[in-house]
């Protein structure tokens, strides 16, 4: 089934290069210019991804996000901002952004980020499992958790984790594939009241990172610069195909 996309860019030349890329790779594609009509479309109608662009007329794309997820849509967006926007990209990926691609942009760029989330997402499907029973485990791929027992399995070897660094990891899978601020991390590993500062989170991620590497093809730690981790698992070899 053809998967369709929806591009919502006021910059002509910008969208009609979007839209003839992604065209050329299966997608069926739709686009709008105006804000406004832009978010009727996506709360309205079934898409597989969104390519967001901040600076709409009408409805901004700030306000078009926050609409959508509180809304409980779920459409994988990927959002398109300003070069050195820095503020642009951490605002968005908070709001519930996939992921974000800054302009100008490469084709073959913008075709691997897209690529990557559409893999994500589907992935996730069939790759992420919990159960209550049997120790509560939590399977990613070669990645089984379980929290009740601190213990750790990568591609069915033992992984020795300190319990911080237990901690950080279960709060990313909990969320696979989703950016989380060092902020969030500090909070919910170490606490609201914690007076030591972000470099201890960005420690026990390096030190994390490198206990991963046991099996770096199917789990690892991306960083996302000025605003955090996520985790990335790929699917189990053979089990799915990228776009």
């Amino acid at each position: 089934m053809t998967q369709r996309m929806l591009v919502i860019e006021d910059e002509p030349t910008l969208s009609r290069l979007l839209s003839y890329n992604l065209t050329q790779e299966g997608f069926q594609v739709e686009v709008e210019e105006h804000g406004t009509a832009g978010y009727e479309k996506a709360s309205q109608q079934e898409y597989d991804l969104i390519l967001l662009d901040v600076m709409l007329p009408g409805m901004n794309g700030f306000q078009i996000l926050e609409k959508l997820r509180s809304n409980g849509i779920t459409t994988p967006i990927i959002i398109l901002t300003a070069k050195n926007a820095e503020e642009e990209v951490v605002q968005g990926l908070k709001m519930g952004a996939d992921d974000y691609i800054t302009k100008p942009f490469g084709v073959s760029e913008l075709l691997a980020r897209v690529s990557a989330v559409m893999r994500r997402m589907s992935g996730h499907a069939d790759e992420v499992k919990t159960t209550d029973n049997q120790g509560n485990v939590i399977s990613l791929g070669q990645l089984e958790i379980y929290p009740e027992k601190y213990e750790v399995r990568l591609g069915g070897q033992s992984i020795n984790l300190r319990p911080k660094e237990f901690e950080v990891l279960l709060y990313l899978a909990k969320k696979p594939g989703v950016v989380l601020t060092r902020d969030d991390l500090m909070n919910v590993v170490w606490g609201f009241d914690y007076i030591g500062g972000q470099r201890t989170v960005d420690v026990h991620v390096s030190s994390l990172r490198k206990k991963l590497e046991l099996d770096p093809e199917s789990v690892h730690i991306d960083s996302i610069r000025g605003v955090g981790y996520k985790l990335v698992v790929n699917p189990i070899k053979g089990s799915h195909h990228s776009i």
